[in-house]
């Protein structure tokens, strides 16, 4: 059977731009990719679209298919033809098609070995290993061809999640976490374990080597964080919120408060004259310190409450003082009566 046209296999134009190319083969790696798609003939059609990127993204070979087609030198048209794997020293990082990059982010700095023992043992976080199949990757859509023969025998066991709750300051602070991992065999280790100051829910902290054994070596431990709330704290990404309650003497005359910080410090907050209810005073630099970042701000919001029961005397003067100074709070919001 003839071989397709590259350009018309990938589905662009001769003019076609690398960055078209490239996203034309990633659209169809996910689509063919035998683990994904179960038809009869889609590893054939995921081998076909991978031959067509190979030579067409390579500045060398693709003037030359563009003049003599599959007779072109090295396009996988003659004998030994199809995509090249190995790269200059055959070694499984150094293959000319980028699977890692097709495929996102999460395959980074991964070889094609881990990469389709990945995609082809139902879901594992990449770097896990798969369980069964022997040195020639038994029972993988590739076999023993180009795309199988060995992945499976160096990849390391599967990473393992383990959840861990943390109050608050333990999450903004960090901590020290003493860990009971149990392995495969029924075997047991404690390890103590250094959560970073500035975590957050859903954080995930990498032990390296912590993971479940395989060929390869074992695989990683990762902490997912959970972080339960404060009594007056509130976070919001690396900013920190403080509720300061106010009487009305103080935010009309103004005045001076200690606050606390997640720091464990107090800071003297000056209130100008005249707060309203919500407004905010930032406490630069007093925030949350993530892993790697640079610290998030401290907001004092100003909450006015009035006092729950006034005295005789309390009640003739505020009875004074609004008749003294009237004054209509609600004259510039959009709804008032004209």
């Amino acid at each position: 059977m003839a071989k397709r046209d590259y350009y018309e296999v990938l589905g662009v134009g001769r003019d076609a731009t690398p960055s078209q190319i490239k996203s034309a083969y990633r659209k169809l790696a996910r689509k063919f990719h035998p683990d994904v798609n179960k038809a009869a003939d889609a590893a054939d059609k995921f081998r076909e679209a991978t031959e067509a990127y190979e030579v067409l993204s390579d500045d060398k070979r693709r003037p030359m298919y563009d003049k003599f087609g599959h007779a072109a030198p090295s396009t996988g048209g003659g004998p030994g033809g199809g995509p090249r794997w190995g790269g200059p020293r055959g070694g499984q990082r150094g293959g000319v098609v980028d699977i890692g990059e097709m495929f996102g982010g999460g395959f980074a700095g991964m070889s094609l070995e881990e990469i389709l023992g990945t995609l082809g043992g139902g879901g594992h976080h990449p770097r896990r290993g798969r369980r069964g199949g022997g040195a020639r990757g038994h029972g993988h859509p590739f076999g023993g061809g180009p795309f199988g023969a060995t992945y499976a025998a160096d990849v390391a066991g599967q990473d393992v999640e383990h959840h861990l709750n943390l109050d608050f300051m333990q999450a903004v602070l960090g901590t020290t976490a003493t860990l009971r991992i149990t392995a495969d065999d029924g075997s047991a280790e404690t390890i103590n374990v250094r959560i970073p100051p500035g975590v957050k829910e859903g954080s995930r902290v990498r032990v390296r080597g912590k993971g479940q054994a395989g060929p390869g070596g074992a695989g990683d431990l990762y902490i997912v964080t959970h972080v339960g709330e404060h009594a007056y704290f509130r976070r919001e990404e690396n900013d920190i919120y403080l509720d300061a309650p106010l009487s009305f003497a103080e935010a009309a005359l103004g005045a001076k408060i200690d606050v606390p910080t997640v720091t464990g410090d107090r800071m003297t907050v000056t209130i100008p004259p005249g707060m309203a209810s919500g407004q905010k005073l930032r406490l630069r630099g007093k925030g949350v310190t993530p892993p790697g970042g640079e610290a998030g701000d401290q907001y004092v919001v100003v909450k006015i409450v009035p006092p729950r029961n006034l005295s005789a005397n309390g009640r003739r003067l505020m009875e004074e003082f609004a008749q003294t100074e009237p004054y209509d709070p609600r004259k510039d919001v959009p709804w008032h009566a004209k």
